[in-house]
C-alpha cells in the first residue's frame, strides 16, 4: 500500500462542493472550506484561502465544473468562467484551467452530452495531472541539487500551492528522498509569510531539516557561503524566460547572481505562457495595504502611513540558471530554448 502524503490535497471536489485547505488558518489549525457557490471560488481565490499558481489553476477548473452544475445555462457557465478566470491576474495557471475545462464545456453542449458530467471528469483529470506533473517535476530538478546542499527557498512552491506534492518543495522534497540534502532556509516572505505558515509547516510534517529566516538574511547567508542553491516556484514564465514569482524573488536572484549561487526556477508547463512575449508583459497583482501595515491583525505602522503591496516581481531570465519543468530541464533559458522546449513537450520528445 503506497504511504498517504504527509500534505493532504490542497483542491478537491466532495460531495458536489470544491474543498480547499484553509491557508489562511495555518500553521495553527488544518481546516478546510468547501465553496458551493461560484462566488464562493472567487473569494476563495481573492482572499487567500487558496494560492499558489497551480492550486488556482485547479481550483479554476473545478470552478468551471460547479458552475456547470449551477448554472441554468450554456452563456451562464461561460460568464461563470469569466469570473473565475478573472480572479487573480498574475498566475497564467488560473486562465489555463478555466480555459481547459471551459473548452470541454462547450464541447459536450455542441454534441449534446452532459456538461456536468464531461467538466466534472475533466477538472479530476486537470488535478490529477497536477501532481503528476509535480512528481516529475521534483524528479527532474534533484538532479540539480548538490550532494549535502543548503537550499534557500522563497514564498510557498509546495503542496499547497498545488493540488500536491510541490514545484520548487517538490524539488526539495526529491532532493530528501534521495538523500541529497543537507537543509532548508525558509524565508519567511513577507507581507503575509507564505514561507514561515505554510513552507515551514510542510517541510516539518515531510521530515526536512530546515531553518526560518527574514527575508533579508538571504544575502548575507549567501555571502557567508551557506546557501549553494535558491530555488522558487513561478506564477507565470514569459516566452523569453523571464519569471513572475512572489514579490522579493527579483532581489534573491540579484544575490545569488553576485554571489555565484545557482538561481532555479520548478514550474510545469502550464505555467510557462507563450503568449506573454516578456516580463514587462505580466500584469502584476497590487494587494490592500493593510497587508503591509498590519501583521496578523497587528498594526505595525503608524495610523496614516501610506503603504505599496505589489504581490509580485519579475525575474530577467539572465539570471536564471535553469528552469525546469516536468519534461526536463532547460539551462540558461532563452526565448529560443523555451521554444524548443515546448515543442519538443508537445510532441512528446
Amino acid at each position: 500500500m503506497a504511504t498517504p502524503d504527509p500534505v493532504p490535497p490542497t483542491v478537491a471536489w466532495r460531495a458536489g462542493r470544491i474543498r480547499l485547505i484553509d491557508q489562511r488558518a495555518l500553521p495553527g489549525r488544518l481546516r478546510y472550506v468547501e465553496c458551493a457557490t461560484v462566488a464562493a471560488v472567487v473569494g476563495a481565490i481573492v482572499d487567500l484561502t487558496v494560492r499558489g499558481a497551480p492550486a488556482i489553476g485547479a481550483t479554476g477548473a473545478y470552478g468551471v465544473a460547479l458552475a456547470a452544475r449551477t448554472e441554468r445555462t450554456p452563456a451562464a457557465v461561460r460568464r461563470a468562467a469569466a469570473r473565475v478566470r478573472r480572479a487573480r491576474p498574475t498566475a497564467v495557471n488560473l486562465a489555463h484551467g478555466v480555459d481547459h475545462v471551459l473548452a470541454v464545456h462547450d464541447a459536450a453542449v455542441a454534441a449534446g452530452d452532459d456538461p456536468a458530467a464531461a467538466t466534472l471528469t475533466a477538472a479530476r483529470a486537470y488535478a490529477a495531472a497536477d501532481v503528476r506533473a509535480n512528481r516529475a517535476l521534483g524528479a527532474n530538478g534533484a538532479d540539480l541539487v548538490p550532494r549535502g546542499a543548503r537550499v534557500l527557498t522563497h514564498c510557498n512552491a509546495g503542496a499547497l500551492a498545488c493540488v500536491g506534492y510541490g514545484t520548487a518543495v517538490g524539488v526539495i522534497r526529491a532532493a530528501h528522498e534521495r538523500g541529497r540534502l543537507h537543509s532548508v532556509w525558509v524565508d519567511e516572505t513577507r507581507p503575509v509569510l507564505q514561507g514561515a505558515r505554510l513552507t515551514a509547516w510542510e517541510l516539518d510534517r515531510c521530515g526536512i531539516p530546515h531553518t526560518l529566516v527574514v527575508d533579508g538574511a538571504a544575502a548575507g547567508l549567501m555571502a557567508r557561503g551557506l546557501v549553494d542553491l535558491v530555488v522558487v516556484g513561478a506564477d507565470r514564465v514569459a516566452a523569453d524566460g523571464a519569471v513572475a514569482n512572489k514579490i522579493g524573488t527579483y532581489g534573491l536572484a540579484v544575490a545569488a547572481r553576485h554571489h555565484g549561487v545557482p538561481f532555479v526556477v520548478a514550474a510545469p508547463l502550464a505555467t510557462v505562457d507563450p503568449d506573454t512575449p516578456d516580463g514587462a508583459a505580466i500584469v502584476i497583482e497590487d494587494r490592500g495595504p493593510d497587508e503591509v501595515t498590519h501583521l496578523g491583525g497587528v498594526r505595525v505602522a503608524p495610523v496614516g502611513t501610506t503603504a505599496a503591496n505589489p504581490a509580485f516581481d519579475v525575474t530577467p531570465a539572465a539570471l536564471v540558471s535553469a528552469l525546469v519543468t516536468e519534461v526536463g530541464v532547460v539551462e540558461r533559458p532563452t526565448r529560443a530554448r523555451i521554444a524548443r522546449h515546448l515543442r519538443e513537450a508537445a510532441r512528446g520528445d
